[in-house]
């Protein structure tokens, strides 16, 4: 446990023992011990374990910004097939959402109330489940792979290389997915920076193999956007193979082991699908919608589509800092009420909110002052460089209520109400951003700004919904 002595992390002295539920006096190294009306004392908690997750997601980002301007320098076509691939990709990875959401809030609560045996034995399920869902998508997508991107416009000049590049990154799903998973329990349990360590280590592999293998530099072949989906699964690969050495080896508060791996506890796995369900769900929402978004715009040929996934690379930037914060939202609230501290979990809740909202709304100013200038570094193309632009100063408008939703939702699912998040996303995803986006593009003909307003309307729809049910308590007093 040296990883994670001093962060905001289980007092249980050896992982897998159970002991009692802790008292005040056990506590006295846990954040659940904070004083309520000290403030102070509890922003630097949140800042104790949001600093790793926050400075892991900013970097994971760079890293993406940059493999995409690799990409992008290759040409609009190579742009376009990593979009289209990306959508797919993002909707088959809402099938594991089940399993990670409803594992982290099992991990969170039981770390909270001391009962480390029921966090392995999540932890264990959890993996099996991801290695058999892996298989069933793997195979899947990869058989399907040209046929998803026809389905989602692609055009013969990017089917040329996009369908290598596609059957790759499917193939790499498995790495993705178990990876994911096992950082989450990690995260769970309040450990935030072995996952940072691991996944920016992973992500910077994916731009220093990438480089050579797009370009053909250092005497290796120009791959070009294949070069990219090689790198990508490097990467996962290495990543993976990390985050299950330090749950087997015993590093962690949460353990991984054979016993708790193949030992079929149906009652367990009943309620990480009651908690991760609805996740999942909204999660096929978002993608779904997101799916019909960009089909939409593809439509509107290949430059403008270009200049969209250019923009949504850039909006990951915003995308991060809420992700992260969310995250943290999740493990504080969840391990709060494992504790028996519902007024904690609240505190919690609302303070990571503002300084989540502090960073976004930074972002927000400068995403509408330097939009261009933020795009120049993707492409030397100014049709694309203007349109892309567009997107960036309206989304930067909705960065607070972008923040807002994120966290409070995160808040929300460490409470384990997780449905709640599924109806907002539904409602805003299919209620305004689908129809006002084709609305907008296919009868007003507003091009890129139609589209991106309503991308803007379901960011406003979204957190007003989440802001009045968090700021409602009823998650306060749920039951997993």
């Amino acid at each position: 446990m040296n990883e994670i002595k001093g962060e905001l992390a289980s007092p249980n002295p050896e992982p897998g023992k159970r002991k009692a539920r802790p008292d005040a006096g056990q506590l006295s190294d846990s954040f659940t011990e904070v004083d309520i009306d000290d403030r102070k004392a509890v922003r630097k908690r949140i800042l104790q374990l949001a600093g790793p997750s926050l400075v892991e997601m900013l970097l994971l980002n760079m890293v993406q910004m940059l493999n995409m301007i690799m990409v992008g320098r290759v040409g609009a076509e190579a742009v376009a097939a990593v979009g289209l691939t990306n959508q797919p990709f993002f909707l088959l990875l809402a099938l594991f959402m089940t399993l990670n959401v409803g594992t982290t809030v099992i991990v969170a609560r039981s770390i909270g109330s001391g009962d480390v045996e029921e966090a392995n034995r999540a932890a264990g399920q959890a993996f099996l489940l991801n290695i058999i869902l892996a298989v069933v998508v793997i195979l899947f997508s990869y058989i399907y792979a040209e046929d998803m991107l026809i389905l989602m416009g692609a055009s013969p000049e990017v089917l040329v290389e996009g369908v290598a590049y596609a059957k790759i990154i499917f193939l790499s799903i498995g790495f993705t997915t178990v990876s994911m998973s096992l950082s989450a329990i990690l995260r769970g349990s309040g450990n935030t920076k072995t996952p940072m360590k691991i996944n920016v280590l992973s992500n910077a592999l994916v731009v220093l193999i990438g480089f050579p293998l797009i370009y053909g530099l250092f005497g290796f072949p120009r791959l070009g956007v294949v070069g990219a989906a090689i790198s990508t699964m490097i990467a996962n690969f290495t990543a993976m193979t990390w985050v299950v050495y330090v749950l087997f080896s015993g590093q962690s508060t949460v353990r991984l082991t054979l016993k708790s791996i193949f030992r079929f506890d149906v009652g367990l796995i009943r309620k990480i699908l009651k908690i991760g369900l609805p996740a999942a769900g909204e999660q096929f929402a978002m993608r779904g919608g997101q799916l019909i978004f960009s089909k939409v715009v593809a439509g509107l040929g290949t430059v403008t589509f270009a200049a969209n996934q250019i923009a949504f690379s850039i909006l990951g930037l915003t995308f991060m800092p809420g992700m992260a914060f969310a995250l943290v939202a999740t493990t504080m609230v969840g391990q709060s009420l494992g504790a028996g501290k519902p007024e904690l979990a609240d505190k919690f809740g609302w303070e990571i909110r503002k300084l989540g909202v502090i960073v976004a709304a930074s972002l927000g100013v400068v995403f509408i002052l330097f939009a261009p200038y933020i795009m120049m570094p993707y492409t030397n193309d100014p049709e694309i460089i203007k349109q892309g632009s567009i997107a960036l100063r309206v989304v930067g408008f909705v960065q607070v209520s972008q923040a807002t939703q994120f966290i409070l939702a995160g808040a929300l699912r460490g409470a384990g109400d997780t449905k709640f998040p599924l109806y907002s996303t539904f409602i805003g995803v299919w209620g305004f951003r689908v129809i006002l986006s084709l609305l907008f593009v296919l009868w007003f003909e507003w091009g890129i700004l139609g589209a991106w307003l309503g991308i803007a309307a379901d960011q406003i729809i979204r957190s007003v919904l989440i802001y009045r049910r968090y700021k409602g308590g009823k998650w306060k007093t749920m039951n997993m």
